[in-house]
């Protein structure tokens, strides 16, 4: 299914309730399987997490993540500590060209047998799980953390827990320190000091905690565009996000001040987005090691702006659903974007391409590749012109809801 989204000159005051972070989500799901008792409201509804789900209760020899890189990633750990059973992890063909060596390397150092399938280094994976007696574990901290979340949520499980050593420069700490939060919040004693970090085994007879998840950041990012591309004063209420957040995408609260959008804060459940100044710089400068998956949005708004930008620490981008540097620059190029890119950068020249509607009723399709970022981030730009985007149903990847959301606020959405 493709979406055509028509142009509109400004957006619908309104207010938007999103699902439950995926990141946050899918780290509680695997908790809860370990230790029965933790209990979780407000998840996501997202596919990954319905994925994530659905793999943990799953029974099978072979389990399919399709397109789900966490629940890769984490159920290869999970699944190293099942004693005496034997499962095989395997995904979309995309999925299998997505490396999983740093932490299989890892696993096996602790004593699990892991044995890939196809292509060495890649899944599918066959994992023989087993009670795992050794305590300390290096692993390189410089491809994703993902990695390093996968062996902290198994670590409490473990006899004598885990000392992890992190080699290198640490990429997406907040998601590290996300999981830190988490695992403390469920009565699991894990610190962090320098590039080390110490989980303890879990206590006897834990208590009862439920947690609620908080809102997806990474999701309110679609409306932080849609207000910097929309007239002064236009605002968007969304809910339930707080202050305080353990996701590293709450940086958009400052991130977007670059664009005109403030955000105001109210009793920890809501926010408004409001666009109060036009002053933006020519040039947008951000380093995003942390926040890596807002780099689309940010490029879009950039290039919906007319101004131009410099965004690096994006390595891990090309690891991603697709090798989203590439897909970037090759969508943008359509639009008139001049683009360059780097395996840790992204940069383009400010420009003037709406300024005069020249492109005012050219249609260009936007292709996705898989990518449920791709979809979103691009929408906004229907602010500016008229777009089509591909395969428009792989938002429900992380937002189920999208479309309708953004319907709300007066996008004209048509299926082609």
């Amino acid at each position: 299914m493709d979406i055509k989204l028509s142009p509109i000159k400004s957006i619908t005051t309104a207010h938007v309730t999103l699902s439950g972070s995926k990141s946050e989500t899918n780290r509680l799901l695997v908790l809860q399987a370990l230790f029965p008792h933790i209990t979780i409201t407000n998840t996501s509804n997202s596919d990954d997490s319905t994925v994530m789900q659905n793999a943990l209760n799953d029974t099978d020899a072979v389990i399919n993540v399709h397109h789900a890189g966490t629940a890769m990633r984490f159920l290869t750990a999970y699944s190293a500590i099942q004693q005496n059973k034997t499962v095989v992890l395997t995904g979309s063909s995309r999925m299998q060209q997505r490396p999983i060596g740093v932490l299989v390397k890892a696993l096996r150092s602790l004593g699990v047998t892991i044995t890939y399938l196809g292509t060495e280094g890649y899944p599918p994976l066959q994992i023989t799980g087993k009670k795992i007696k050794a305590s300390a574990v290096s692993i390189a901290a410089n491809v994703s953390s993902q990695y390093i979340t996968a062996l902290l949520l198994i670590a409490p499980k473990l006899k004598n827990g885990l000392q992890l050593t992190l080699s290198g420069e640490i990429t997406s700490l907040p998601y590290i320190n996300m999981t830190l939060a988490l695992l403390n919040q469920v009565g699991i004693e894990a610190k962090m000091q320098g590039n080390t970090i110490s989980v303890q085994p879990i206590g006897v007879n834990p208590k009862p905690v439920n947690i609620v998840v908080e809102s997806d950041w990474s999701s309110a990012s679609y409306f932080y565009a849609i207000v910097a591309l929309a007239p002064l004063g236009s605002t968007v209420s969304l809910s339930s996000f707080k202050e305080g957040s353990l996701q590293g995408d709450a940086a958009l609260a400052t991130i977007y001040n670059n664009f005109g959008v403030t955000t105001h804060f109210h009793n920890n459940t809501t926010i408004t987005l409001t666009k109060s100044s036009t002053s933006i710089p020519s040039t947008i400068n951000l380093t995003l090691n942390n926040t890596p998956d807002i780099a689309q949005t940010i490029a879009t708004t950039c290039f919906g702006l007319g101004v131009g930008c410099n965004l690096t620490g994006l390595h891990t981008l090309k690891i991603k659903e697709t090798d989203r540097l590439q897909a970037l620059k090759t969508e943008l190029q359509k639009l008139g974007a001049i683009v360059t890119i780097t395996n840790n950068s992204f940069s383009m020249q400010p420009h003037s391409l709406f300024s005069d509607n020249k492109n005012a009723n050219k249609v260009v399709s936007i292709a996705t590749y898989n990518d449920h970022r791709m979809a979103m981030a691009f929408a906004p730009l229907a602010l500016k012109t008229p777009i089509i985007i591909e395969d428009a149903a792989v938002v429900s990847k992380s937002f189920l809801d999208f479309w309708e959301a953004i319907q709300k606020l007066g996008f004209a959405a048509t299926k082609l």
